[in-house]
């Protein structure tokens, strides 16, 4: 039960995280989504719309596997310049960060009032957004070389934003070390260990983890036979042969994890695949 109350961490721990980058047009996601993978992956362009497609590229963050998603800018489809194409994007956008792990909302220091609107209104917008995942949201301000007053601007107000300028690398640094800890926090146990040592405490002091969903299905199966088991066992004599099929049903799902294979297994592998009794 301790494995199976692990928030699927083992599942992102094998596949990794989905880390959606979202905002208004030109608020600097492709030129984010460069800078952190470190080369040229996304156009960047002064033309509002320029990113359609989902752009994706992976990245290492203290050792977790991560997809870093440059989505196409959101903003009103009433406004000037927007055709089917882009809104068509703006739709990607949003399925992207619903399905992300970890939301990167980028916002125009110089704009910042309509680029934390759209933010809030892609994430609140629509109601599909679990709770949890409105916890890992992160807000980038950036363009702070254009505003000299940038940190003692409102900007920076939200207890979860980071001001940054993608054109001198300002403030980037700080801003990867807290979406590293937030994507180790996402696969580790949820304890204050050091960032560094979270993924090996998943493989040491607590044994294995579940990293696909049918050992899952399996495990959660064994689980409830042993419920069933304890509760069978109690009831004295006469439930002691029901208890023993529970316990027998727990082993088996068990096996179906490990790989072990019983007499059944066997003979339905016989009898389906191969001609018997000729």
């Amino acid at each position: 039960e301790r494995h199976l109350a692990d928030a699927s961490r083992g599942e992102l721990l094998r596949d990794g995280l989905r880390i959606a980058i979202v905002g208004r047009p030109n608020a600097g996601k492709s030129s984010l989504l460069n800078l952190l993978a470190g080369r040229d992956a996304a156009i960047v362009s002064s033309t509002p719309g320029t990113t359609r497609d989902v752009v994706e590229v992976i990245l290492d963050l203290g050792g977790v596997r991560c997809t870093l998603l440059d989505t196409a800018g959101v903003r009103e489809e009433k406004e000037e310049g927007v055709n089917e194409i882009e809104v068509e994007g703006m739709k990607r956008a949003r399925i992207a960060a619903k399905d992300a792990h970890i939301v990167v909302g980028v916002v125009d220091s110089t704009d910042y009032e309509r680029g934390l609107e759209a933010v809030d209104e892609l994430i609140n917008g629509d109601g599909d957004f679990d709770d949890w995942k409105k916890d890992n949201i992160l807000y980038v301000v950036n363009k702070i070389d254009l505003k000299n007053e940038m940190k003692d601007n409102d900007c920076l107000s939200k207890s979860n934003s980071f001001g940054i300028s993608c054109t001198t690398s300002e403030g980037v640094n700080d801003f990867l070390s807290v979406l590293t800890t937030e994507a180790l926090s996402l696969v580790s146990s949820g304890n204050d260990e050091a960032s560094s040592a979270a993924l090996s405490s998943l493989e040491g002091s607590e044994g294995a983890v579940i990293t696909r969903a049918r050992h899952r299905r399996h495990a959660e199966a064994a689980a409830d036979a042993l419920g069933r088991f304890e509760v069978l066992s109690g009831q004295g004599y006469m439930a002691l042969d029901m208890a023993a099929e529970e316990l027998r049903l727990a082993a088996s799902e068990l096996g179906r994890i490990t790989g072990a294979i019983d007499v059944e297994d066997v003979l339905d592998v016989l009898f389906a695949d191969f001609c018997i009794g000729k």
